[in-house]
């Protein structure tokens, strides 16, 4: 199965009310994860959490499109062929 690697961009606008639900989904997905960056952005009352990840469409698919059905949760993603 063809692999892909690239990043995926999280940001939502509430933090609190929305981290267990991303950290849960993302520790399903942890196998396909590489590296992961979170950081709290005051000045516009944003999180973001930037992942590295490498798997195939179909694992890709089902982490952003889990995070992307949370309310208040953006995502997205950018892959290349490797």
């Amino acid at each position: 199965m063809l692999k892909r690697i690239g990043t995926i961009t999280i940001i939502t606008d509430d933090r609190v009310k929305h981290s267990v639900k991303i950290n849960e989904i993302l520790s399903k997905h942890a196998d396909i994860i590489i590296g992961r960056m979170g950081l709290p952005y005051s000045p516009k009352k944003i999180s973001i959490i930037c992942l590295i990840v490498n798997g195939s469409t179909d694992q890709l698919g089902s982490l952003t499109g889990k995070l992307g059905a949370i309310e208040s949760v953006q995502v997205k993603s950018v892959m290349v062929k490797v």
